[in-house]
């Protein structure tokens, strides 16, 4: 992989409004596409923000209508804003693309990032991003009550959270000592070249997760670097460390394409006829 530049488009009261930096990607994307310029890393906040990947239902969307940016990348719903640190890598890959090698080296460096600070995390199974693990279930605190049985997210699909107070909020997961996703990734790959990328909540006010399904999951929540630590901590202290883990991540990976699994030639008649 080329040598990987980093650009801040904006940060605190200079924050950049989701469609302006959607645009930027586009021209970073061509530039990159056409070999104009070298592999480039987008990093801001944003102003607050819903933005909803392909495969979002509707039944995952604010209840109360707030307006929801419908994007062309993976995954499903989630909130960008304030106290959040937003990346979009913008990297040529080889053809054809292995994009879930791509995710995996984005966890790794939010990993070893989180790990800079003294936060321990980690993958869940069939879920990307990064995630602080709660719990063994049955350490567990009961929701209102109730044991893991009985657990209305578990047994009822059409139980919904965000009508059922505080107990059941995203933002709550931590007191609830359950998994919960410290930094989404949703990324599209067009010509060969990434766009999107990833959100770390560094010290965002997680209730704004509270008006959604965040990743369309009802049985986990959502975390910060802040909650987690128990102290302060800016996304100016967070944003070298990040810096030099996906440069030293990205910039070292040994990059191969997908392996494609051909059906094995099917043989001829002749050879199937029986004596």
């Amino acid at each position: 992989m080329s040598e990987l530049r980093f650009v801040h488009l904006g940060f605190g009261d200079e924050a950049v409004e989701y469609q302006e930096a959607w645009q930027k990607q586009r021209e970073v994307h061509a530039a990159r596409f056409a070999e104009e310029i070298e592999d480039t890393c987008l990093l801001l906040e944003h102003p607050p923000v819903y933005t909803a990947g392909r495969r979002t239902q509707d039944s995952e969307r604010p209840l109360d209508g707030t307006p929801v940016v419908d994007v062309d990348r993976g995954g499903k719903i989630t909130w960008h804003g304030p106290g959040q640190l937003v990346g979009y890598p913008i990297l040529k890959l080889p053809r054809p693309v292995d994009v879930v090698a791509h995710v995996r080296r984005l966890e790794d460096a939010l990993i070893l990032t989180c790990a800079e600070f003294g936060l321990e995390t980690s993958r869940v199974e069939g879920r990307s991003g990064v995630w602080v693990l709660g719990d063994p279930v049955d350490r567990r605190p009961a929701i209102g009550g109730l044991s893991l049985d009985f657990d209305p997210r578990l047994q009822d699909d059409e139980f919904d959270p965000r009508l059922n107070g505080p107990e059941y909020a995203p933002s709550n997961a931590g007191q609830r000592r359950e998994d919960r996703k410290l930094a989404a990734i949703g990324i599209r790959i067009a010509k060969g070249v990434s766009m999107h990328g990833f959100a770390l909540n560094v010290n965002p006010d997680n209730t704004w997760f509270d008006r959604i399904v965040p990743c369309g999951i009802r049985d986990a929540g959502v975390a910060s670097l802040a909650n987690e630590l128990g102290r302060d901590i800016t996304i100016a202290e967070v944003l070298p460390v990040l810096e030099r883990q996906l440069r030293e991540v990205l910039e070292h990976a040994d990059l191969k394409p997908r392996v494609i699994e051909r059906e094995a030639e099917k043989p001829r008649e002749a050879e199937k006829a029986t004596v």
